[in-house]
């Protein structure tokens, strides 16, 4: 690949929005995505293989529970700094965010907030550091969008439950440590519980043969009568409030996460199109190709002053869930958009992999789905604003 020579659009000065931490913070892991990434992401991802060895530099920079105080070996950041290091890491590969987007708003939030003092000490700083990985296990086959209707569960047994189901789609699986797994118990309540790696009758089979993600590891969660210690449960939270809320989390950094893909789709064209001559002028000069390159950097812009307000009302604790879907939706439709009409304004160069467009292109379609899908998104919006559930 050639040199990464991103630049990222500020159109509205929302830079002077932030802090010189925040602003530290971003820069900090723009260059490490420049140095560690960039050169590297493109064959990984020819290959369908996970760059593994990135993950003691994730864990340096403080990507995994940024906002986890320090004293559990998380960053103690604000919810803005957060957002920042998801949006330089889908930069980079929508892939490498959702590795850290689980390791931080999936399994450590979880840990961190529902958790028992023994879970905190024992999982956080492992976690934080990268030495452990973890995965998070709520989609299962036949329920996706409906989590309610999972038929994991677990059954009690002296001091040990019995886990039986499965889970599919699940970053990470395939090399995590732990799982922080949502079954229903022997009442039909949903619990969260961790199984670890080596406890009998648990397997990860990997999944292969997808066209989007191909840099991140994805598989399955498979229980097959796993003794899982009672400890293991976490005793703060009962129903779906607990995954939804690491689900809210994670979106949140999704809302940030796809504009860095998506600056990084329009800064590529942006450059191409002042360097490509057709017709004896560049390309960057015909209307067609500016009318793609401003409403590109308009909705940039929008999404950024849009996710860093959610940023504030996040810090305050004022953020509500349809808030966080509104933003989730708007940023993978935004970034969805500026990705195909960035791969226009390349042409042909566009779907190779000696631009980063078309690779951004085919993640952005995982992203549109996952962690509720763009139909679910406005569902929830709509259900906010009338009062009226179209879920039932």
């Amino acid at each position: 690949m050639s040199k990464d020579l991103f630049q990222s659009p500020d159109y509205y000065a929302v830079d002077g929005l932030l802090t010189e931490e925040h602003l530290l913070i971003r820069d900090t892991v723009r260059q490490w995505v420049k140095k560690e990434v960039s050169p590297i992401i493109e064959d990984y991802c020819q290959r369908a293989e996970f760059p593994s060895q990135i993950l003691k530099g994730l864990g340096e920079l403080g990507c995994f529970g940024p906002t986890v105080p320090q004293e559990y070996g998380g960053g103690g950041m604000d919810h803005i700094a957060y957002g920042l290091m998801m949006q330089e890491l889908e930069r980079g590969d929508s892939g490498i965010r959702s590795t850290a987007s689980v390791q931080g708003s999936l399994v450590m939030y979880p840990i961190f907030t529902f958790g028992s003092e023994a879970q905190k000490k024992k999982y956080l700083p492992k976690l934080a550091t990268g030495e452990w990985m973890g995965c998070f296990g709520l989609t299962e086959p036949d329920h996706g969008s409906n989590p309610a209707g999972m038929i994991t569960n677990y059954r009690e047994d002296g001091d040990h439950v019995i886990l039986n189901g499965a889970k599919m789609w699940i970053s990470n699986a395939p090399f995590a440590q732990i799982a922080v797994v949502w079954a229903k118990d022997p009442e039909g309540v949903i619990r969260g519980i961790i199984v670890e790696r080596g406890m009998e009758g648990f397997t990860t089979p990997e999944t292969k043969g997808k066209w989007s993600l191909r840099a991140s590891a994805t598989g399955e969660l498979v229980f097959d009568n796993v003794r899982v210690p009672k400890e293991n449960i976490l005793p703060l939270v009962k129903g779906l409030k607990g995954p939804l809320s690491c689900l809210s989390s994670a979106r949140y950094g999704i809302a940030w996460g796809v504009i860095g893909a998506a600056m990084d789709c329009y800064d590529t064209a942006l450059r191409y199109s002042k360097e490509r001559s057709q017709f004896g002028r560049p390309i960057g000069g015909f209307q067609l190709t500016q009318k793609k390159l401003a409403e590109m950097v308009t909705e940039i812009t929008k999404a950024q002053l849009l996710n860093w307000r959610l940023g504030v009302l996040k810090n305050e604790g004022k953020a509500t869930p349809a808030q966080i879907s509104m933003a989730k939706r708007n940023s993978c439709e935004v970034a969805t958009k500026i990705a195909r009409d960035a791969r226009s304004i390349l042409g042909g160069m566009g779907i190779t992999g000696e631009f980063p467009v078309m690779r951004h292109m085919m993640n952005l379609e995982s992203v549109l789905t996952y962690e509720g899908t763009h139909e679910i998104h406005l569902l929830i919006t709509g259900m906010d604003v009338t009062g009226f559930d179209a879920f039932k």
